[in-house]
């Protein structure tokens, strides 16, 4: 038989959640008996090579690059779940929302505490992802089937959650690992 096919990605965010995924420690032998990872960092794959069964996305969306990634995961993975507060809300990042992209870009590029006078550019590539006009969670730009909350999640959270995911069975999570103090 088998095994799950698991893939996951960062967008918006510090990467703290990915962390949290490392956090299980030793456990962290006992998932990769049980899953097998796809597209992630934490092995290196960079493009889907299968459909997954489960996709994890930390981070929202800020510019157009992370759009693309998350609709990617969307279309090759069955399940897609948001991991944190930036996935589920927009987290810190979203801090940004009430501020105008013009006063963002000036701020950072021309008037930011370490800019030099005389030498400011706004960068202007093709290449570069265009910024959107806010930070929006994951769930306003694709269908997600399950949300794992924290800032970061308790590794025990996850691991919870990751098992329930690849059994296919309810996450009926304990209250030990969803509450913070």
């Amino acid at each position: 038989m088998s095994k799950p096919v698991i893939a996951t990605a960062s967008l918006a965010g510090c990467f703290g959640c990915h962390m949290s995924i490392l956090d299980i420690d030793e456990r962290i032998l006992d998932l990769i008996e049980l899953v097998e990872f796809n597209k992630s960092p934490i092995d290196d794959i960079k493009t889907f090579t299968k459909m997954c069964d489960v996709g994890i996305i930390e981070g929202g969306c800020c510019n157009s690059e992370n759009v693309h990634v998350l609709k990617d995961f969307r279309k090759n993975c069955k399940i897609l779940v948001s991991l944190g507060e930036c996935a589920m809300m927009g987290g810190l990042p979203a801090l940004r929302n009430g501020i105008p992209i013009k006063e963002c870009i000036e701020e950072a590029y021309l008037h930011g505490p370490t800019i030099e006078k005389g030498n400011t550019i706004v960068p202007n590539d093709d290449e570069l992802p265009m910024i959107l006009d806010r930070v929006y969670p994951c769930h306003e730009i694709v269908k997600i089937d399950a949300f794992i909350p924290g800032c970061p999640p308790r590794a025990d959270l996850i691991w919870d959650a990751l098992l329930s995911l690849v059994k296919g069975t309810p996450m009926n999570l304990e209250y030990e690992t969803v509450k913070y103090d």
